[in-house]
């Protein structure tokens, strides 16, 4: 593997997992209630696209413009497996021993928020509390849960960056 795909891999996955603790460690501090806030989902989209976009723009510059889809990829691949580490273990550090309540704050959150959807589409009461059931059932915080979680952001990150290696691939005719 090219040196400096595995440089720009490596650091940029660092980069991505204290921007992921960045920003779990301010909802944390400031309001709980932002973990489940849709418009702060669609920001960490923005802020975590523009950092891969500097990436591989980066990457790219260096490899003076020979950038074949496979190399994109990888480099991509490895800055995302590595952030996403990071981000999960110390999610899973902050709500399993750090501040075990939280998870049931999230989760009673996560139970209004859901009865309240489900009112407004006009569920019957009987899915909305069979819903509730499922859900207090449930420990999405739970170390396995966060791994299984990990593992689907994995193959997210692997779509993402299918699109974005297929973008900041070389147009050069010995990299089509």
């Amino acid at each position: 593997m090219n040196e400096i795909i595995k440089k720009n891999g490596v650091s940029f996955g660092f980069i991505f997992g204290l921007v992921s603790i960045a920003i779990t460690s301010i909802i944390y501090i400031t309001d709980v209630q932002l973990f489940l806030s849709g418009w702060i989902t669609f920001l960490k989209v923005v802020i975590f696209t523009f950092i891969a976009i500097v990436l591989l723009t980066k990457t790219k510059k260096q490899l003076k413009g020979k950038y074949p889809f496979k190399e994109a990829f990888t480099t991509y691949f490895i800055s995302a497996a590595i952030g996403i580490l990071i981000a999960t273990m110390f999610e899973i550090i902050l709500f399993n021993f750090i501040e075990p309540a939280l998870k049931d704050t999230l989760k009673e959150m996560s139970i209004k928020f859901t009865v309240n959807l489900l009112e407004k589409f006009g569920a019957k009461s009987s899915d909305i509390n069979k819903a509730v059931a499922e859900m207090q059932n449930a420990d999405q915080f739970s170390i396995g849960q966060m791994i299984k979680g990990m593992f689907t952001y994995y193959v997210f990150a692997a779509l993402f960056g299918l699109i974005l290696a297929a973008i900041f691939k070389s147009k050069t005719p010995e990299h089509l």
